[in-house]
């Protein structure tokens, strides 16, 4: 009855994409929020809304179709779920910064950022084993290692180095918790995604990027 298990198997890599995708919106305002330092593609949107005039939600949107646009050449094959990252986390990120308040408060703005990454590992091993297709940003990085024949972290380093420095020199916000993001989110999200992986883990585990 192989059939009939599909479809309830689907259901859950769907509704673990959105939650995984949702999630993800929520961890990047409560880093935004935290004024410590966004993640590395946040110091980009942020930098960019500032002079834009449009809500970082929005910036994201954006970017991440043009991220998307730069697949063409590269030959990489967009899923459901890349689409759905697109629009889901822009939305979501807008969303929660209107019911995060801000806080000047340095212990509050801590656990803000804690949480923050915490939560965005919890996010990122929930779409990324939900099968259901690559962020644009990942698919970015994973073709450009097919293309040029770079390692995936030389090729990530390149990436995220060019986008923080991009974003700060926009006033995005750069700090310890881009740091912290940085040196922690990898082996959460490698510790967490056999266990968020729907059928499959260990190729999915050996291809996260962790939303590039």
């Amino acid at each position: 009855m192989p059939s009939l298990a599909r479809p309830p198997r689907l259901g859950r890599r769907l509704v673990q994409l959105v939650a995984g995708l949702v999630l993800y919106g929520i961890s990047m305002a409560l880093l935004i929020r935290s004024r410590l330092g966004n993640m590395p593609w946040d110091v980009l949107h942020q930098g960019l809304a500032r002079h834009l005039h449009h809500s970082i939600g929005t910036v994201t949107i954006v970017v991440g179709a043009i991220v998307l646009l730069l697949w063409i050449p590269l030959r990489e094959k967009p899923g459901f779920g890349t689409v759905s990252n697109v629009v889901v986390i822009g939305i979501s990120v807008d969303a929660a910064l209107a019911l995060v308040p801000q806080t000047d408060s340095l212990p509050l703005r801590a656990l803000l950022a804690g949480a923050g990454i915490a939560l965005n590992a919890v996010a990122t091993a929930a779409y990324i084993g939900a099968r259901l297709g690559a962020g644009p940003r990942d698919g970015l990085m994973t073709g450009l290692v097919r293309r040029t024949g770079g390692s995936v972290r030389r090729v990530r380093t390149v990436i995220e180095i060019a986008v923080v420095a991009s974003g700060w020199a926009l006033g995005g916000t750069l700090g310890v918790a881009t740091v912290l993001y940085a040196l922690a989110i990898g082996p959460l999200v490698q510790t967490l995604l056999p266990h968020l992986t729907v059928g499959s883990p260990s190729k999915t585990t050996n291809s996260c990027s962790c939303h590039l």
